[in-house]
């Protein structure tokens, strides 16, 4: 469906779950791929793990600068959770989900920028949540940066744009990760509930979004924030 034959790009939590699948349908789109992760996860990856933590600024410009000078794609998936209601949360969970939601994209777009400035193009997709938009019981963390993400992009489209670089999000409901399949039943009824189309996205589903703002088929498209979500926040 999508040629990115000679392009080259880096996702980040690009070894499980959703990352995962937008990198492997990059590299069948023809993509050089490469993963920033905590862990390489279990099967054959598509493309080359680089172990890094995105929450450590330099540690993200040191494995950016080891990439290709022509690297134009990017896609900002890495994220935690630590769910506990605001009377509970510590400040070690509040601080450990934003570090990596929205301090890992902040920093590896800041690291990218001057490369991409350079070359005059490139295509950035941030991976917020439908939570950004709504705020969801017990994520106080969660919500608040995957929030802080979506005006990061808008942001980021203004200050990149006349450069010739797009940047847009993706808002993803519940999906059918390997993750959210060990939740409890109820978990995912009731998400499955909240949903107009009553089915939940897969992480091929979100892929395909992420690809479609990637490619030149959105060159019109910046500073949006679409949802894949069934239906489930209307």
């Amino acid at each position: 469906m999508w040629d990115f034959a000679s392009r080259k790009a880096l996702v980040t939590g690009g070894a499980s779950g959703i990352g995962l699948a937008i990198a492997r349908m990059l590299r069948e789109s023809g993509a050089e791929v490469h993963l920033f992760d905590l862990q390489p996860g279990e099967g054959t990856l598509p493309g080359p793990f680089h172990r890094v933590d995105v929450g450590d600024p330099g540690a993200v410009a040191k494995a950016v600068a080891e990439l290709p000078a022509d690297l134009d794609l990017l896609v900002n998936n890495a994220g935690i959770t630590r769910d506990r209601t605001i009377a509970k949360m510590s400040d070690d969970e509040w601080q450990a989900v934003l570090r990596t939601n929205l301090d890992g994209a902040f920093h590896t777009i800041r690291a990218l920028a001057p490369g991409l400035r350079e070359l005059g193009r490139g295509s950035i997709v941030n991976i917020t949540s439908i939570n950004g938009l709504r705020g969801k019981f017990g994520q106080a963390n969660y919500s608040a940066a995957k929030a802080g993400l979506i005006g990061l992009t808008k942001t980021a489209a203004r200050e990149l744009g006349p450069r010739g670089v797009r940047v847009n999000a993706v808002a993803p409901g519940m999906v059918l990760t390997d993750m959210a399949r060990r939740l409890p039943p109820e978990h995912l009824e009731r998400a499955l509930e909240e949903t107009v189309l009553k089915q939940l996205a897969t992480p091929e589903d979100i892929a395909n979004t992420v690809l479609f703002l990637l490619s030149d088929a959105a060159r019109m498209i910046t500073g949006e924030v679409i949802r894949v979500d069934s239906g489930q926040y209307i």
